[in-house]
């Protein structure tokens, strides 16, 4: 089923929620959310059985950011296993893999009241309050997420090849997309290659959010309200997260403040550490942080080629073309900051 207008939409997702819920079905309205690059996410009001719901359908592009990203049945279970598990999530509705119904799979969970536009989320005043206790609250999730128990129907969840480090693994991974891009950059072979002489040693295991970080929280006045896109999630080095949630594009401007343009990263180590009960070694925070900034450089690569190769025609995807030049600069300044 091609979905070529916004009637086609409504009808066959009216069809679809009175077939699942039973309920007679009517959508009062359905918007695209914005910020996303990953999925096609609305936001819909819908009244089932004459009571009104405010629930979020995300669905499938075309193409996609990265081969090893979850399906979208993966991220309904894992989700739901993390609501399960205490972490501020979104309660999951239903799962759709029948093509037929909007042309790609997707899933409906229960709509949560909150920004998640990154640049909203640090400077709007409104949210100023919120700021203050973002970065103990975050902590907390995070400790809980690490905390979460892989269980038989997660078994699902990426982690790292055979006699591989999580280490190893994203360098190996992102060597493997420039290959396929065919991208010969003298910034990322010198990086990659500084990675590979600091290379950490191994660290136990956990389950990894992968994309923890400001634009990917939903932010009230009271602070963090849900964790949402879970696509990236795999069994990893925890302290992969940390050196992610401290990259300079997730401050959106308020550069001096080291976290998510929050605070301080000593302030948020410590609050985690408290939380989780885990010791955080700082220098391998500095090597995640400068392989997170490689990573995502090429990343940015991947996907303005989803653009450029005219598969998904999209303005967002060729503007972040132009982000790599950034990450492939931030990441030369910490390898100078921490050494050569």
């Amino acid at each position: 089923m091609i979905v070529n207008s916004i009637e086609d939409f409504h009808h066959q997702l009216t069809e679809y929620l009175a077939h699942v819920s039973g309920a007679s079905v009517v959508i009062e309205s359905a918007t695209p959310l914005a910020g996303g690059a990953s999925r096609d996410s609305w936001a819909l009001t819908v009244t089932l059985n004459g009571e009104r719901q405010k629930l979020v359908l995300r669905k499938d592009f075309p193409t996609q950011m990265s081969d090893s990203a979850l399906t979208r049945a993966q991220e309904f279970h894992l989700m739901d296993a993390a609501y399960k598990s205490g972490v501020k999530v979104a309660r999951m509705r239903w799962l759709c893999e029948d093509p037929a119904v909007l042309g790609l799979p997707f899933f409906l969970m229960d709509y949560v009241e909150g920004v998640s536009i990154g640049r909203k989320v640090i400077q709007e005043p409104g949210l100023a309050d919120a700021r203050e206790v973002l970065p103990e609250q975050m902590a907390e999730q995070l400790a809980i997420i690490h905390r979460m128990n892989p269980v038989y129907h997660l078994d699902f969840l990426p982690r790292a090849r055979h006699g591989f480090s999580p280490h190893q693994e994203a360098m190996t991974s992102t060597y493997e997309v420039l290959d396929s891009l065919g991208i010969k950059s003298p910034a990322f072979e010198f990086t990659l290659r500084w990675a590979e002489r600091h290379i950490p040693l191994e660290s136990p295991l956990t389950f990894v959010h992968g994309d923890f970080r400001i634009g990917n929280l939903l932010v009230d006045q009271n602070g963090l309200a849900a964790v949402i896109d879970w696509e990236f999630s795999h069994i990893g080095d925890p302290q992969e997260e940390i050196g992610y949630l401290c990259m300079r594009d997730w401050r959106f401007g308020n550069d001096q403040q080291h976290v998510g343009g929050l605070c301080q990263r000593e302030r948020f180590i410590l609050a985690y550490e408290g939380y989780s009960g885990r010791k955080v070694d700082r220098s391998v925070v500095d090597w995640w942080e400068i392989m997170g900034n490689i990573r995502w450089g090429v990343i940015c690569m991947a996907q303005a080629e989803r653009h450029l190769s005219g598969r998904d025609p999209s303005v967002e995807l060729a503007s972040l073309g132009r982000r790599s030049a950034e990450m492939q600069l931030e990441a030369l300044r910490l390898i100078e900051k921490v050494g050569i």
